[in-house]
């Protein structure tokens, strides 16, 4: 039978009680963390039945943990900061003193009981289940091996009213956001909707040379958009392998510390494009759109999708979005021949208008930047470059000839195909050449 005193009882059915109470932060504890806890709880309220069960709750809320490298207070406290709900949906949009007052003092309801189940701390649960399992010693307290430094935040554990905290919260949710775009930087659209991606490409703007005036022009335009200002579509157009699309992805890796995200769309689903902007509409992050090797077929839907994002429609354009795409193409609708106007009966009379509609379909992103083919210096150049950032020891003489071997044998001279080389004669002369 459980030794579980009544006082232990009545503490535990305190915490089930305050969770059921939530008015907008219940997701909250709809974490894998916060469910075990609830999970912890519940096993020990009826560990009267059983003491075994209070362990196995134990066990799988410290899994959990350690599993994600993290402590429970340190997950509530950041499942708090990126929470979505009416409150940090409005606060994003509106200042605090604007903000309706029930929807203050939910907040602030919800803010006290989450800061009582934060005060149940690891040290009580654990003595809690040596007793109602009658262990002869307290099970294992995780602790965190990283120190999260929380004093910045709105919330933390020398914070001694949470409830108070309630406008800092507010203005936080106003400068980074909240959910997924509070918690990662790059996402593409997958089957209608955003999809977080984890590890996305770390490229950066030092890798990156012989295309220093795209570069910088690129820089400019995102350093707008991060301002606050209109920033220009852009197209990056030019032969395969030029660094088109690194220099897009090292953008986030520049300034992804400053809001910025990226969210790569395919051209399959170029129809969701205005969908697409209508979500990151009034959120405080920016966002580019990156679409790669952009090119359009005869009456492509897709087409007319980005056409409306470039040009607007009666809908204001959203501040806050850019779309970089790239392509192999300079003319992004593909031209036969045969589209040519002829006169025939029942053709358009003004043909024409239509066949230069789709070939200055380019002209309206309002930046392209040109990459011309790498000729062998700017290649040698490349190879240079990235061989002194990756470590590699020789000879100058040798890294050329070495570099010219590898593009006459292989995908001739581009930008991708002298990072293959760097990549491959690092780990050739690591494994082999000791």
């Amino acid at each position: 039978m459980s030794a579980l005193n009544s006082s232990a009882i009545a503490q535990i059915r305190y915490l089930q009680r305050q969770a059921a109470s939530l008015l907008l932060y219940q997701s909250v504890l709809k974490s894998p963390a916060a469910r075990a806890f609830l999970d912890l709880l519940q096993a020990l309220h009826h560990s009267e039945v059983s003491g075994l069960d209070s362990q196995v709750a134990y066990g799988n809320w410290f899994k959990v943990q350690a599993e994600q490298n993290q402590s429970w207070k340190d997950s509530l406290i950041w499942e708090i900061l990126k929470n979505e709900n009416p409150f940090s949906r409005l606060a994003q949009q509106t200042d605090f003193a604007s903000l309706p007052p029930a929807l203050v003092e939910a907040a602030r309801h919800d803010l006290e009981v989450l800061q009582n189940i934060y005060e149940c701390s690891s040290e009580q649960l654990s003595k809690w289940v040596r007793v109602a399992g009658q262990l002869d010693a307290v099970p294992p307290i995780w602790h965190c091996e990283t120190v999260v430094e929380s004093a910045d935040k709105p919330l933390h554990e020398k914070l001694e009213k949470w409830s108070g905290a309630a406008e800092s919260l507010a203005e936080y949710y106003r400068k980074f956001g909240t959910g997924l775009f509070a918690e990662y930087r790059a996402f593409g659209w997958r089957g209608g909707q955003l999809a977080s991606i984890s590890h996305p490409d770390g490229i950066n703007l030092k890798e990156l040379v012989c295309c220093d005036w795209q570069r910088d022009a690129l820089v400019k335009n995102t350093e707008f958009l991060l301002a606050g200002y209109p920033a220009l579509h852009v197209l990056l157009y030019g032969s395969r392998g030029s660094g088109k699309s690194s220099l897009v992805k090292s953008l986030l890796n520049e300034f992804g510390s400053r809001n910025l995200r990226l969210i790569e769309v395919s051209k399959s689903d170029l129809q969701d494009l205005p969908l697409i902007v209508e979500k990151l509409r009034g959120v405080p992050q920016k966002f580019i759109i990156f679409v790669d090797d952009l090119s359009f077929e005869e009456d492509d839907d897709a087409f007319k999708s980005l056409k409306v994002v470039l040009e607007g429609n009666v809908t204001a354009r959203s501040q806050n979005v850019v779309v970089y795409a790239t392509s192999n193409r300079r003319h992004l609708i593909r031209e036969f021949f045969d589209d040519r106007p002829r006169p025939r009966d029942g053709d358009e009379v003004h043909a024409w208008d239509t066949v230069q509609e789709k070939l200055s379909f380019s002209d309206r992103f309002g930046l392209t930047l040109t990459f011309e083919p790498a000729d062998q210096n700017t290649y040698l150049t490349i190879v240079r470059h990235l061989a002194k950032l990756a470590g590699i020891q020789l000879a100058a003489s040798d890294l050329d000839h070495r570099a010219k071997e590898w593009a006459t044998r292989r995908n001739g001279r581009s930008g991708r195909s002298a990072r293959q080389f760097v990549d491959f004669l690092k780990a050739d002369l690591a494994l082999f050449d000791k």
